[in-house]
């Protein structure tokens, strides 16, 4: 070992040899020039002698004894980024351990991210939204096969002059395993059909199966307050005042994944149970609206085009459900759709520089979504249709900008055109 290398590793720790009282090893006597660091280093559990009590400080490491060195400051909270560079390809290898050692460090764990965006609508009745949104993650380890994750959630609206200081529990679920599932349950994050179909809250529980063929598969309740809405009289004009928000009570999801040669592949099955149009019982004499259950059915198919440029192509099958129940009745557009993507790389946020492009083109029937990943118009029409482009790039280390511009269709009603763009830089922590 070089006396350069076990100098630095000691400073990294940060902790003084006289909180010692001695060296366990036999060949490094006092007054050793190594004395005092390796003394430190072996107290800290970050180096390890041989059976036979010494620590032979003149033998040569391999590569993997010195990452497994490394990963052990790591746990300790060693700052030994550019040793971690250095031996990153070793590291990963030895993942599990470093696992092991990085859940023992910390039993909980706090992270979180700061949103601001700004958005300009010609469909949203202010015109634009300008907003900070704050979210705290706090995950802790309940044992060696489970965990808890909690989130807190912040929005400030600066467009107005309310207090806008609720902190929310938007996020309460736990993980862990039961023989050979990954099982999630509690308040968790759902995303269906990359976000085609649903992209919010659920309340319910989820299980994992496979690995080069994966199975996920949920059921609970799909959040009410997730769900979009439209305002239009029941004339079929739009902005007559009377709202409409579609909720379901009782959901449940299964999504398959895999590869073939070159391509990855999804199947999707989403079934959202008593689906309610709520409509405002003082217009026209309607009231209270219950239509059937809605299954949506979707394929996909990924390609990778050239180095870090990807093609995936979705089709989306919901059931007829808004062409029988008023005022909906002929207007609800196609009970079918797909999505087009093209996307090239993308920010990473730990990667300062890094950058990524994406295009989307849409046509999707009103029953082929509940509640749309995008920031564009979805939640105020009946079916669209048209395209969104994206830009994202990391502007230093854990801060990533991102421009979102949206131009659709609506393919019912009037067919009013909705453009949008969406502005946002995060940090992350």
């Amino acid at each position: 070992m070089k006396k350069s290398l076990v100098l630095a590793m000691a400073m990294a720790l940060g902790v003084t040899a006289s909180a010692y009282a001695a060296n366990p090893f036999s060949d490094v006597p006092a007054g050793h020039w190594a004395y005092d660091s390796v003394a430190k280093l072996a107290a800290a559990g970050v180096v390890d002698g041989y059976a036979d009590g010494a620590f032979d400080g003149d033998k040569l490491m391999t590569r993997y004894e010195m990452a497994q060195i490394v990963a052990k400051a790591m746990a300790k909270g060693a700052n030994v980024d550019k040793l971690a560079a250095e031996f990153a390809d070793e590291l990963d290898t030895l993942g599990v351990r470093v696992a092991k050692l990085e859940k023992g460090a910390d039993a909980v764990k706090i992270t979180g991210n700061i949103r601001y965006h700004y958005k300009q609508d010609d469909g949203d009745s202010d015109g634009h939204a300008n907003n900070l949104r704050s979210r705290i993650y706090v995950k802790g380890q309940i044992n060696d096969d489970w965990t808890y994750t909690g989130m807190l959630e912040n929005n400030q609206n600066f467009d107005n002059d309310e207090e806008d200081g609720d902190v929310k529990f938007q996020r309460a679920y736990v993980n862990g395993k039961v023989g050979g599932l990954k099982v999630q349950a509690g308040r968790y994050s759902v995303v269906m059909a990359d976000g085609n179909v649903y992209d919010t809250r659920f309340d319910g529980v989820q299980v994992e199966y496979g690995k080069d063929v994966k199975l996920v598969a949920g059921y609970g309740k799909a959040t009410p307050s997730s769900v979009g809405s439209l305002t239009f009289d029941f004339n079929g004009n739009k902005d007559g005042g009377s709202t409409i928000t579609r909720e379901a009570d009782e959901a449940m999801y299964a999504q398959l994944t895999g590869k073939a040669g070159a391509v990855d592949w999804m199947a999707g099955y989403y079934s959202f149970k008593d689906i309610n149009a709520v409509a405002d019982v003082a217009k026209e004499g309607y009231e209270y609206n219950e239509l059937d259950d809605n299954d949506i059915f979707a394929l996909s198919a990924t390609l990778p085009l050239a180095k870090g440029l990807k093609f995936n192509a979705m089709y989306l099958k919901g059931d007829d459900v808004f062409e029988d129940i008023a005022p909906y009745a002929g207007h609800g557009g196609d009970d079918d759709g797909y999505v087009l993507t093209l996307a090239y790389k993308g920010a990473k946020a730990s990667v300062p520089g890094s950058w990524g492009l994406t295009a989307k083109y849409y046509d999707q029937g009103a029953s082929t979504y509940i509640d749309h990943t995008m920031n564009g118009a979805a939640d105020k029409m009946l079916g669209f249709k048209g395209y969104g482009l994206f830009a994202n790039y990391t502007l230093a280390k854990n801060i990533v900008a991102q421009v979102e511009y949206y131009d659709l269709e609506e393919k019912a009603y009037d067919k009013s055109e909705v453009e949008t763009l969406w502005t946002q830089v995060v940090f992350t922590f």
